[in-house]
Formats: C-alpha cells, sequence, structure tokens
C-alpha cells in the first residue's frame, strides 16, 4: 500500500533522497540463539531482560478522554506482548492529574485498577517474558492556534510600548490610548506587517502557534513552582506504578515537555534550575531522587533524555555525555537516547490546530524517513547513544544504554550491541509495522518479518490525534466483522501471526 499523505507533513531534508530498505540476511535460529540480541541483562534492580529486545513507548491515542486504560489499550499492548520482546514502555502517561484529553495518567488512584489490568493482560500474552514498564510524563499547557479577530480581541493585553510601536509604524494614526477596543481593532485591521511592528517576538508566536507555557515562564506561580511540585508528583506516580504492578518507570526527559526543558541549553532560569547544565539537571536529579526514596532499590527507574535536541542554541551530545554521568550516579537502572522533537523548530499549525513538534527539523532527526539526505534514516542517532555510553563507562559506570531509531534488521540490531555502542536495542516503528518481529527472528523465520517502510504514515496519525496504526496492516481483513476498527474503518492491531501466514 502506498503511503497517504493524512497530514502538514513533517520537515525532510532539502536533498530528499528516496532510500531503499537496506538488503538483508536473516539469522537461523541457531545463529539467533548465540545472538547478544537474544542474551538475557539483569538491571541493577535485579530485574532480569530475556533479552535485549525493546519496544519503546509509542502514543496510541487509545485511552479515555479522561486518561483511564480502555479495552483498546489493553488490546494495543497485548499485541505487542504476543511477540515476547524482553521490554515494552507503555506511552508517556502524565504524572499530574490535569485533562490530556485520550493520553494515559497515573496522578490519582482512581487509575490504579486499569494499569494492573494492563500489567496482567501483557504478562497472560508473553507467558510471563515481557517486562513492562511505564514512561511518566509531566507537560506544560499548549493551546490550538487561534483566529487573529479572536486573539486579538480577546487574548492579546495592550501595553504602552505597542502604542509606541503603533504610531512609530503609523505616525498619523489617532491616539487610542483608554481605549483597548479601538486599538485592538486597529492593529488587527492593520494586517501582518502591523502585527509584526508592534507584537513582541512572543505575542507574535502565540498569535501564530498558539500559546504555549515554557519553563522559563516564571513569572506564573505554577512554572516558578515545578522544583517544588514535581518531584512529589513524578514519586507518587511511580508508586502507584508499583502497587499495580509494573516492573518499573521510565523517568521521561525527552522531547518537548517539562523535564526536557529543564535539560535544554535554552533553559536561563535564574533560580538555581536554568543556566550552567549544572543547574540545568538539577530537578531532573531532584525527581530521580525522590522516586527511588519511594519505591525503594528493587524497582526499576530510568530515564529517557536527548542525545542532541538539533535545535539553535540547543543542547548537544556533549552536554548528553555529562547528563549521562550524572544519571548514572544517581543510580538509575538505564537511559534511553532520544533526540531532537522540539517546539522551537515546529511547523507553524493551521488555525485551530496545535504545534506539533515533531514536523521542524528536530522532528525529523527524531524519527528520520526514507525520504532523507545522504545519512539516510537507518540507525541515524545511534551515535549519539554511543557517545553517551562511552562517556558512562568512562566514569566507571555500566549503566545500560539503550538506542532507537530506524533500528529494523538482525544483521544492524547485533552489530550494534557487538560493537558496543548500545546495551540494549529499542524499535518502535519497526515493532508497530509487525509487532512478532523480534519473535520472528528467533525462530530463524525473519524472511516473515513484515518490514517497516519508514514512510512515518503512523506519525502523521499521531500528528492528527488519530488512534495510530501502521498501513502494512491497517486496511487487512476489511470485510470481517470481528475485527474492531477505528471510526474511520481501520483496524486497531495488527492481524494475529501464525507460521502458516503468507506475509
Amino acid at each position: 500500500m502506498a503511503a497517504r499523505c493524512i497530514c502538514n507533513p513533517m520537515w525532510s531534508p532539502p536533498e530528499r533522497i528516496r532510500h531503499p530498505l537496506p538488503e538483508t540476511r536473516w539469522p537461523t535460529a541457531e545463529e539467533a540463539r548465540n545472538a547478544l540480541l537474544f542474551q538475557p541483562l539483569c538491571l541493577k534492580s535485579g530485574l532480569v531482560l530475556h533479552s535485549r529486545t525493546w519496544v519503546p513507548a509509542m502514543v496510541p491515542w487509545r485511552a479515555s478522554e479522561d486518561g483511564m486504560v480502555t479495552p483498546m489499550v489493553l488490546r494495543w499492548y497485548e499485541r505487542f506482548a504476543m511477540g515476547e520482546p524482553g521490554v515494552i514502555v507503555v506511552e508517556a502517561t502524565g504524572v499530574r492529574d490535569i485533562p490530556s484529553g485520550p493520553l494515559l495518567r497515573i496522578g490519582d488512584r482512581r487509575f490504579l485498577p486499569g494499569l494492573a489490568e494492563l500489567v496482567q493482560t501483557v504478562r497472560q500474552a508473553s507467558g510471563g517474558r515481557t517486562r513492562l514498564l511505564i514512561q511518566l510524563i509531566d507537560f506544560l499547557p499548549v493551546r490550538r492556534r487561534p483566529e487573529p479577530a479572536k486573539w486579538f480581541s480577546r487574548f492579546w493585553r495592550p501595553k504602552p510600548y505597542h502604542y509606541e510601536r503603533f504610531h512609530q509604524t503609523i505616525p498619523d494614526a489617532p491616539d487610542w490610548k483608554g481605549d483597548d477596543g479601538e486599538f485592538r481593532e486597529a492593529v488587527f485591521q492593520g494586517g501582518p506587517e502591523v502585527w509584526k511592528s508592534v507584537l513582541t517576538q512572543r505575542e507574535w508566536e502565540e498569535l501564530h502557534f498558539g500559546y504555549r507555557e515554557r519553563i522559563t515562564d516564571t513569572h506564573l506561580p505554577l512554572v516558578r513552582d515545578l522544583p517544588v511540585i514535581l518531584p512529589k508528583a513524578f514519586a507518587d506516580a511511580a508508586s502507584l506504578a508499583q502497587e499495580a504492578g509494573l516492573d518499573g518507570v521510565e523517568i521521561h526527559c525527552a522531547h518537548a515537555y517539562t523535564l526536557a526543558g529543564f535539560l535544554s541549553a535554552l533553559n536561563d532560569r535564574t533560580d538555581g534550575y536554568g543556566g550552567e547544565k549544572e543547574n540545568r539537571i538539577r530537578l531532573p536529579l531532584e525527581v530521580i531522587e525522590a522516586v527511588r526514596n519511594r519505591v525503594g532499590e528493587k524497582m526499576t527507574v530510568g530515564c529517557r533524555f536527548l542525545g542532541d535536541e538539533f535545535i539553535v542554541g540547543g543542547s548537544t551530545v556533549a552536554d548528553a555525555g555529562y547528563f549521562g554521568q550524572r544519571f548514572a550516579e544517581a543510580g538509575v537502572d538505564f537511559v534511553s537516547v532520544s533526540a531532537g522533537g522540539k517546539f522551537e523548530d515546529a511547523k507553524m499549525p493551521k488555525i485551530h490546530e496545535a504545534v506539533y513538534p515533531y514536523t521542524g527539523p528536530s522532528g525529523y532527526a527524531c524519527m528520520p524517513t526514507v525520504l532523507s539526505d545522504e545519512r539516510g534514516p537507518f540507525g541515524r542517532n545511534v551515535y549519539l547513544a554511543q557517545k553517551i555510553r562511552s562517556a558512562i563507562r568512562d566514569g566507571g559506570w555500566t549503566t545500560p544504554v539503550v538506542t532507537a531509531g530506524g533500528i529494523a534488521t538482525f544483521e544492524l540490531a547485533e552489530k550494534l550491541l557487538q560493537e558496543q555502542c548500545a546495551d540494549l536495542i529499542g524499535s518502535a516503528r519497526q515493532s508497530l509495522a509487525d509487532p512478532d518481529w523480534f519473535k520472528k527472528v528467533q525462530l530463524g523465520l525473519g524472511y516473515e518479518v513484515r518490514r517497516c517502510k519508514f514512510t512515518n504514515y503512523c506519525e502523521g496519525l499521531d500528528q492528527k490525534h488519530k488512534q495510530v496504526t501502521c498501513q502494512l496492516w491497517d486496511r487487512a481483513d476489511k470485510d470481517d466483522p470481528n475485527v474492531d476498527r477505528t471510526s474511520d474503518g481501520r483496524r486497531l492491531v495488527a492481524p494475529a501471526w501464525t507460521r502458516s501466514m503468507s506475509l
């Protein structure tokens, strides 16, 4: 099935070279048995993974509007568990009990029964082999891009300097001081050129991208108090995860979310939590300490962070190497490395839509496609994990490192492990395309793997907040009344695999 454009497409490199899927030779069952990819790994917490295979967190948009586990959520994770990966990480799950649409939450005890049922579902489907972690996340408000007339009349607050800028642009304009209504209307009617001259940079962004809070907005009481609020919120969430029976938590310090904002080189807070990298990592470390104190040493606690922000003025792999060392020193059981995915370079959304942090160059760095530059998409960001792992090892720690990004063949996965680029292999899009692919490879049936095309069809659905599926299977069995489907007719999970299936 050809990829279909279903959204405002994300950025792609100007070279626009179309890369074919790499040719590969799948191992025999005996070769797979002896491969490092399928050897066990014991984490510091004592949790034993039966293999180095890892399904990273993906947001499928299947929770209820109030953040509850639904039957669709259970089916989603059950299907991945049937492939028996070493680890599945449950999607980004909010630690504060605030509205977030159909995304999972864990900020209150009412979420506990659903999460406990999810644990049992994964255990049963994997025969107890797959370990289940949950990704804990905090995020700040992001609003949809407004209509200009509405923004000027309802949200804009003119200040004296706005009047001055307006008169510098239109010297013979009337003096509207004291009459904000007429002034707002005059600026609005002036159009984009007047808007650009009158508005501040932040106001211009709010008009064109929608309102978005930053961790540097310390004039807002809640943002100012995040260093007080978040350690307890994450610790409470981790405690509930432990009570639900999850094997561990992954603290989300990556992409466009709150803790990633603190790590960013753009964080210039002056309260001891911004500026130099030693201050920027302070809150994530305090969160980790609070979580560990709450759940003890025997529950797995890891974190996911960026090897490079890939934005102007952002953190680089040199910062990430330092962060990795500090996380290892703090005693995390693993670090998982990602890249990019920031608001700062995202594309301007359409009116009534929210800005999406994976539509710019940094978003491409996170999820590269087959339409690429000369480097191509396959294993593109492994060097980041390798550099971070080297920094951690140079510091004397043995903390396992998870790498991901365009890893979809046994050959590449095994090569990365053998060359000590990483200790665990994350595969999101390929696992979505074929939830059984690790199992097929281990059985010597790699030729039956349904291979991801890396067109980001799935990412386009996510961008539209639609239930995420894969173009390779979501139209299969269209006439089968027993297949659960989305409202627009796509099947919700991949077809079941049997060894006689022709793929």
